[in-house]
């Protein structure tokens, strides 16, 4: 049987190598800085919208990491809403979009508010309304309550043949708990980003609970990189650049959750994956701006809520030839209501037939 770090002596006394650090956190500090000033030289409409691009990204990506696809647009729309953020095009949320939307903007926009195991029972009782994961009943809004003979596991593979991890039981979830907690919420003199890295790692080990363990993990950690940034607003995406590299993810919280309380390797990888989010950073960035530009060229032009909602679909990057029957089954209108809203952009000057032909006609962007 592997021996897991939480059964190490010195549990939870994690050790790591500063020197080999000192670099590269410096280099993320730097980046870190370079784009919040960046941002602050724009608009407060811009950074809105660079907040609610990266939020929205955030949510997506965090559940797709665990194979789970939210709907995109309805993820917008719900964080737009609860910022009182007036766009054009706003749908309708299922409840379990607004769960998990609700966990991840209580986490960094209440950034500075104590974690305490009751916001987190909101939390997870927010991320399965239900009272299931899938088709199976869970214990929601409660530490795991699992006996012994069936110990929490991380599986994969035909039937979870391969077991990854295990967790410590559920007798020991309170202490475990309460000794996370009281060092999440008191003031360190170690650095707020390594704080991030280490937060991480330590939920995700103690997994208490039932389901949701790696998405609470990630929002604790967003959480504390807004403490970093001092900031409610967020520009960079963590929880993108982990899906990007989802194998090594997986692969480096393995080997760290089988070795010893030395945690140097998962510090240098959460801080290189860290770097390259601030990085990828500038597409985001890029589009934000573009977006802008193009609505303050058109701020005079009237617009329904339906082309509002259409032209930011195609401002995004839309995946395919954009017809007047995908603007009618997007839009939910009438394929005579979607030809008129699209004649009328091609009288505005705003939208072009694209000169491919084919069965169907398709239109772009004239910018």
């Amino acid at each position: 049987m592997a021996i897991y770090i939480y059964q190490l002596k010195n549990w939870p006394h994690f050790s790591w190598n500063d020197e080999r650090l000192l670099e590269l956190l410096a280099s993320v500090r730097h980046r870190q800085g370079k784009l919040l000033g960046n941002m602050q030289g724009l608009g407060f409409d811009l950074r809105a919208e660079a907040t609610l691009q990266t939020l929205t990204l955030d949510v997506l990506k965090s559940s797709e990491i665990e194979g789970e696809i939210l709907n995109s647009d309805q993820v917008r729309s719900s964080i737009a809403r609860r910022l009182g953020m007036d766009i054009g095009g706003l749908i309708t949320s299922d409840r379990h979009v607004e769960g998990v939307v609700e966990m991840m903007l209580d986490a960094t926009q209440n950034y500075k508010n104590l974690l305490t195991d009751d916001r987190m029972f909101g939390w997870h009782a927010a991320l399965f309304p239900t009272g299931r994961s899938g088709m199976h009943k869970i214990v929601v809004g409660a530490w795991r309550d699992n006996a012994k003979d069936d110990p929490m596991q991380v599986v994969s593979g035909h039937m979870g043949r391969n077991v990854h991890y295990r967790a410590p039981d559920a007798d020991l979830l309170p202490d475990e708990m309460t000794t996370f907690l009281k060092w999440f919420n008191e003031e360190h003199s170690i650095d707020s980003v390594i704080k991030a890295a280490i937060a991480h790692l330590w939920f995700v080990t103690i997994h208490p609970f039932d389901d949701g363990n790696g998405r609470i993990a990630r929002a604790i950690a967003d959480m504390q990189l807004a403490r970093s940034d001092d900031s409610s607003q967020r520009f960079y995406s963590m929880s993108a650049q982990i899906r990007k590299e989802r194998n090594a993810y997986y692969e480096i919280l393995e080997k760290t959750q089988k070795d010893s309380l030395d945690i140097t390797g998962w510090l240098e990888w959460f801080l290189n994956c860290l770097d390259r989010a601030l990085i990828a950073t500038d597409e985001t960035l890029a589009v934000v701006l573009q977006k802008a530009r193009f609505w303050e060229r058109h701020a005079a032009q009237t617009l329904n809520d339906r082309q509002k909602l259409m032209l930011n679909k195609l401002l995004d990057g839309f995946d395919g030839k954009f017809t007047s029957s995908k603007w009618a089954k997007i839009a939910k209108c009438s394929s005579d209501t979607a030809v008129r809203d699209i004649n009328d952009l091609l009288q505005k000057d705003i939208l072009i037939k694209e000169e491919a032909g084919g069965r169907s006609t398709s239109y772009q962007l004239k910018d």
